[in-house]
């Protein structure tokens, strides 16, 4: 296991290419990374389906079909989806900034598209409250920066763990009884 004291941290949150430079080291397909990284469209890593290679060891594969059960949202409401910044891995959160989406030192954002903010009258970095909807519920996450963003009209995005509050509890997937963190009906209200 190599010694922590000798992993350059501040080095790789400087310059990324020292961390491609390692990985190419030990991670196989990503030969020449720095380079192939910068070429128009990216390149493609070994993947097994593309090679039509599964654990099975067949050629084929094993597709399951699930219907999709129409959301229907009232009047006003939108789709809230949580998603996660540039600098966070699952709760972690190693800095304020996502270099994705152009946000700078705030994570209390709520991304939505420009029709629905106007729709709302809305300004861009307008302070808002969130409000959730299920089952005759409501939760409130308060405090967000409405901000306009390439998304589909009535939805939204925001990041958690900043929004956990409006997921209700006992809104889960059929199987895996995970939380539908994805796919929350949501009112927003502006901040006087």
């Amino acid at each position: 296991m190599p010694d922590k004291r000798n992993i350059p941290w501040d080095t790789f949150a400087e310059d990324y290419s020292s961390i491609r430079s390692r990985i190419e080291k030990v991670i196989p397909g990503f030969d020449d990374f720095e380079k192939r990284v910068s070429e128009p469209g990216g390149f493609y890593l070994p993947n097994n389906a593309k090679k039509r290679e599964f654990v099975d060891g067949t050629s084929k594969v094993p597709f399951t079909l699930h219907t999709l059960e129409p959301i229907c949202l009232e009047e006003n409401q939108l789709l809230l989806m949580t998603i996660r910044s540039h600098d966070q891995f699952n709760t972690t959160i190693y800095g304020m900034d996502d270099r994705y989406r152009g946000i700078k030192n705030e994570r209390r954002v709520l991304f939505l598209n420009a029709q629905d903010m106007a729709d709302r009258e809305l300004l861009p970095e307008q302070p808002v409250n969130i409000t959730s909807h299920w089952k005759g519920e409501t939760r409130v996450a308060r405090l967000f920066l409405a901000i306009p963003y390439d998304i589909p009209k009535g939805c939204a995005a925001a990041y958690f763990p900043e929004t956990n509050v409006l997921v209700p509890l006992d809104s889960t997937a059929r199987k895996s009884n995970t939380p539908t963190s994805k796919s929350i009906v949501i009112t927003v209200d502006p901040l006087d």
